[in-house]
């Protein structure tokens, strides 16, 4: 008889259906516009036995793909468990994802079927022609933001719903190890095509105990907005709050505006937040109450050191900076250990170095690439589907290569510069924008920015003008001699942006990070919209 393993989710979740089925395990908050969606223990085991019987009735092998196209739904966490029940493998796709990428994104996965919901289905039928592999669509008939589409209008597609109606009976797991694909994570392609990191159910399996490594208590219970697409959500948030069997609750999406409410409404005290969020909460209009909140931690990798006391004494909490890729590698700061400013150190298990372009290791205080290993020289894997050189490329020597370039000071702790091939380099200083952000962050006219880089006009090699992508209150009474006359009072003179390019919102990934690239088209000197310092 097959013995169940904790570190595959199929297992740990029947285990805990069978000793505490009524368990709340997670609510996804209504935001006032839908009902709350909850679920216990045993709903998650029933449904993903559902999902995982449907699969294997569409003749899904062991390793076959099939891809979620949703936002944050309780169905997006049972693909995930009926995945680890029949042996398939999910492929989380930003729901936001249309034609070329999804296309090379499904085609690259080998995806047999899609769960979408109406508001993503005219993607899918806009490229299910172009996808050989595509047998089967599953869609949601979630009536918010529905579309233009109907299930009819695509011959594989059908509800959901069937999923749902189907006996609640227990399907005998296929997997054979914890080492077996749980899913495949794309890269988002900022530097060429996505590439999907083929992620086994152990990585799942043990974030579920990180609760204990970042300080949670029995008391605690996480929130968050992010995407469950993306790693952060899942393996910072989800995993680790079900490994203490907390109660977590999600968002559809991140709002900042809502986030304070949120976290009142459900006594939730930790939540995650990730690069430009932090400025984007930061900038929001102070008001009496920020800091009546129950958060006392917020889980950070990218909190920029020009704001984070201010953030920490302005909503009355602490904040636990950390630095991961989906690939691996972490490093950890916990509040009050390490300076300001610092991700941290490698995690106890971890290896961490700073080399040059020649390999060797760098002095304090001297960028260079941060790598990392496991402790004792470990064999370090990654492995990009369907593709091998990058793969090897990704752990050349026997060290994971992250791609960015660090620094660490005399004590060993560690700080992010910016990412290799990156950095914005303005009259010969290389710019901080965290510093430029926080000034405009507290401009009362600013509810959002991001600073980033261009292409210098003096057409200097490496150099770039600065430009801040802002929100604005009243973009049609918009001051941009003013915003500039403050940077200019609070700043140094090169870190003074050339150009505000005002924007109705930053665009940004699934884990809310901004996509410059999107700006980049948006941007050029005489654009609607851009502004040039005087």
């Amino acid at each position: 008889m097959r013995q169940r393993n904790n570190l595959i989710l199929a297992d740990y979740i029947a285990g805990k259906s069978e000793e505490k089925p009524d368990h709340l395990v997670v609510t996804f908050e209504g935001a006032g516009v839908r009902e709350d969606e909850t679920r216990t223990y045993g709903q998650l085991f029933d449904n993903g036995n559902r999902l995982a019987a449907a699969l294997i009735d569409r003749r899904m092998a062991f390793g076959d793909r099939f891809a979620t196209l949703i936002r944050n739904h309780p169905e997006f966490i049972e693909c995930m468990v009926g995945a680890s029940v029949s042996g398939c493998v999910v492929v989380p796709i930003d729901p936001r994802t249309r034609g070329e990428k999804l296309k090379f994104t499904l085609n690259n996965s080998e995806c047999k079927g899609v769960v979408c919901a109406l508001y993503s289905l005219p993607q899918v039928i806009e490229i299910a022609a172009e996808v050989a592999s595509l047998e089967w669509v599953l869609v949601l008939e979630d009536s918010e933001d529905a579309g233009d589409a109907a299930i009819d209008d695509l011959t594989i597609a059908s509800s959901y719903a069937e999923v749902r109606e189907r006996p609640a009976m227990a399907v005998d797991v296929r997997l054979k190890a914890p080492e077996d694909p749980l899913q495949i994570l794309y890269t988002s392609g900022t530097t060429g095509d996505p590439k999907g990191v083929v992620f086994g159910n152990v990585r799942f399996g043990g974030a579920m105990f990180g609760g204990q490594m970042f300080g949670w208590t029995s008391d605690d219970s996480p929130y968050t907005g992010l995407s469950l697409t993306h790693g952060n959500a899942q393996l910072l948030t989800f995993a680790p709050a079900i490994g203490m069997d907390l109660p977590v609750v999600i968002s559809r999406k991140f709002t900042k505006s809502r986030l304070w409410d949120i976290t009142r409404k459900y006594n939730c005290t930790i939540f995650n937040l990730l690069g430009g969020m932090s400025t984007a909460v930061y900038s929001e209009p102070e008001r009496a109450n920020d800091a009546d909140n129950p958060v006392r931690l917020v889980m950070s990798a990218g909190m920029p050191q020009a704001i984070w006391q201010n953030f920490e004494r302005r909503f009355d909490l602490k904040v636990f900076e950390m630095y991961g890729a989906i690939e691996g590698g972490m490093a950890l700061n916990p509040p009050g250990v390490g300076p300001v400013g610092s991700f941290g150190k490698g995690a106890a298990t971890l290896e961490i170095r700073i080399v040059d372009d020649d390999g060797d290791v760098c002095a304090a205080g001297e960028p260079g690439e941060l790598i990392s290993r496991p402790l004792g020289g470990g064999e370090v894997r990654v492995e990009y589907f369907k593709n091998t050189e990058a793969s090897k490329k990704k752990t050349t020597g026997g060290w994971l290569r992250s791609g960015d370039i660090c620094h660490q000071d005399e004590d060993g702790w560690l700080y992010f510069d910016f990412r290799k091939g990156g950095g914005i380099r303005h009259n010969g200083d290389f710019i901080n924008p965290g510093f430029v952000e926080k000034v405009l962050a507290e401009d009362p006219r600013v509810t959002d920015v991001y600073v980033y880089g261009v292409p210098a006009e003096s057409g200097s090699p490496g150099e770039r003008d600065v430009v801040a992508a802002i929100v604005t209150l009243d973009a049609d009474d918009f001051d941009a001699g003013g915003v500039f006359e403050r940077c200019a009072a609070d700043l140094e003179s090169n870190f003074v942006p050339t150009y505000l390019q005002v924007v109705p919102e930053i665009p940004k990934t699934a884990s809310e990070k901004p996509q410059e690239r999107f700006l980049l088209e948006r941007f050029a000197p005489d654009a609607p919209g851009v502004f040039r310092r005087g």
